[in-house]
């Protein structure tokens, strides 16, 4: 049986401030890393509050400086806020090993999501668990470098 959608959203956004915590206080000693993999601060804008949000994902895919990371939510049946906020508002910075920098943000098409999943369940199995749990496809987000100005 499934916990009920309220209390598995408060146990995750108290599971995500502790870590956030974690990798603060410990100045990212401790939690940069987790099932191996990278672990990253995404910041977003809140769609309808426009206030900043930060939230901690883990980031399967790594090429180069362009990031992939899930939306999974635990396999819930529901998309996560920040998916929501970054959907309308793309401009988005993350911090890895210490660095922010802003990024882009866009889910991948079918195609490119039929590409990366395979990549994505050999860095962490349990997504493809997730992804048949979910009652809907779970979008794979790509987060690329804002181009700097010279």
């Amino acid at each position: 049986m499934r916990a009920p959608p309220r209390l598995k959203d408060t146990g995750f956004r108290a599971l995500n401030r502790f870590h956030g915590a974690v990798v603060r206080l410990t100045g990212g000693r401790l939690g940069r890393r987790a099932f191996g993999m990278s672990v990253i601060e995404l910041r977003t804008t809140g769609r309808r509050s426009g206030l900043e949000r930060a939230t901690l994902l883990t980031v399967p895919v790594r090429d180069g400086d362009t990031l992939v990371v899930v939306a999974s939510k635990g396999g819930d049946d529901r998309d996560p806020e920040w998916l929501r906020n970054l959907v309308a508002l793309p401009e988005v910075a993350v911090t890895l090993e210490g660095v922010r920098r802003p990024m882009r943000a866009r889910v991948a098409d079918p195609d490119e999501a039929a590409e990366l999943w395979p990549r994505v369940v050999a860095r962490y199995a349990p997504y493809e668990g997730y992804r048949r749990r979910a009652a809907r496809p779970i979008p794979l987000v790509v987060l690329e470098p804002v181009a700097r100005e010279s």
